[in-house]
């Protein structure tokens, strides 16, 4: 019985992944950006001293390492690596701190920006003369690799060292924008933009928001005009293709993310699980897509949430056993229409059902200082933590989905200046 439902749960997930998105392209479509700088002889990067800022899911369209491009292009000299959280291996866990060491396969330095130091000393440029950033981001304004890359960028500007960034897609498209918008006394490493949660924009286009919009950038304006910031554009890519419509392969982004179900999941329910008795499925097969709540099996659950009505999702309890061979068992979030959902609905949702559950009061009223902090700048509106805090189970969820809905297609039509492609 339990291989029997184990094989029913790889069959849902199966059809899952066929309508997650569009249909699996049939090989790379799309050329990235380190494909396209190798395209150019990596004329940019001739005869200077080169930094790269990336991890393992920087390669190119068929799955070869940009550091190994990098250290065998002729007229290129490869000096430094730098390594975001989870370091220039993927390997360290979320908050891990990492160290810098050095790299025993290509002998190479690696400056580690996720420890006491999230922005590169003087010192561990001083021996580059131009930095390339190739990070996968997940188009979610709460991953980190984005919070690296403007620390670089503003840390490279104050050392008159011009920056080029190699983009890549957003996973989600370029046209979802969803969530609340990021509140200016919010900014932190976990919201280093001031965009909706779910913004629609590729790394190299957040990119040019540093360069172009004041006040970005934790620089004076004077080294932000002068700072030289290039980006090496996509080839192929459109703003309405996800990530299956581009041909490439997946490459875990993180421990957590290890496949584009986990990407996906990280933008409807990373938010929820922040406070409250509510998890998503970290440390499961399923991470960010299997929620559940100690307070409800999962088929009560399932109900509960299916009777929601959220555009876009359904719900389904499941059981089986991991590859680690633990048993696991929750309430799978189905996608089954992508262009009527809004991504962080759910999570909206599942802070409301956490109060309304929650044996010890109002965990959002009762919160302390640090988790208060913690949620704020994730979430990042403070109405919302009002309405939470003070109302729990009676917040007014809809009311804000819908407020925000708004705020972020007005975000869109600002951004349009930014975008690279069409």
């Amino acid at each position: 019985m339990q291989a029997i439902r184990t094989s029913i749960l790889f069959i849902i997930v199966s059809l899952v992944a066929a309508t997650c998105f569009a249909q699996q392209a049939q090989g790379p479509k799309v050329m990235l950006g380190i494909d396209v700088l190798e395209e150019m002889d990596f004329k940019p990067l001739k005869g200077r001293k080169v930094g790269l800022l990336t991890h393992p899911a920087g390669v190119n369209r068929y799955g070869k390492s940009t550091i190994d491009i990098l250290n065998e292009a002729p007229g290129v000299d490869l000096v430094a690596l730098y390594g975001p959280e989870h370091g220039i291996d993927g390997k360290a866990k979320a908050n891990e701190y990492v160290s810098s060491y050095t790299d025993p396969r290509t002998g190479l330095p690696v400056y580690s920006l996720y420890n006491e130091n999230r922005k590169p000393k003087p010192e561990m440029l001083k021996d580059i003369n131009v930095m390339v950033i190739d990070l996968q981001d997940l188009g979610v304004r709460s991953y980190t690799y984005v919070s690296a890359m403007r620390k670089t960028i503003e840390a490279c500007f104050e050392a008159g060292i011009p920056v080029v960034i190699l983009d890549r897609p957003n996973p989600l498209g370029g046209l979802k924008v969803d969530g609340p918008p990021l509140e200016a006394h919010l900014k932190s490493y976990v919201g280093a933009y001031r965009v909706p949660y779910v913004h629609g924009l590729t790394i190299g286009e957040l990119a040019k928001m540093s360069k172009q919009v004041p006040g970005v950038l934790e620089v004076s304006e004077e080294v932000r005009k002068r700072g030289k910031l290039y980006v090496i554009p996509m080839k192929g890519w459109t703003r309405d293709m996800k990530w299956p419509d581009t041909g490439l392969g997946w490459v875990p982004t993180s421990p957590a993310i290890p496949d584009l179900s986990a990407a996906l999941g990280y933008s409807m329910s990373g938010l929820g699980a922040q406070l409250g008795d509510f998890s998503h499925g970290y440390g499961s097969p399923f991470p960010f897509r299997l929620l559940n709540h100690p307070a409800k099996t999962p088929q009560e659950l399932s109900m509960v949430l299916d009777g929601h009505n959220i555009a876009g999702l359904k719900f389904k309890p499941v059981r089986g056993v991991g590859v680690d061979g633990k048993n696991y068992s929750g309430v799978y979030v189905i996608l089954d229409d992508w262009d009527s959902l809004r991504p962080t609905e759910l999570s909206f949702h599942m802070m409301r059902l956490a109060a309304e559950w929650s044996e010890d009061g109002n965990p959002f009223r009762n919160a302390t200082s640090q988790q208060k902090r913690l949620y704020k700048i994730h979430v990042g509106s403070e109405p919302w933590w009002t309405e939470i805090s003070s109302k729990g189970e009676r917040a007014s969820v809809e009311n804000f989905i819908d407020e925000w809905t708004i705020m972020a297609k007005r975000f869109q039509d600002q951004s349009k200046s930014l975008w690279l492609y069409k």
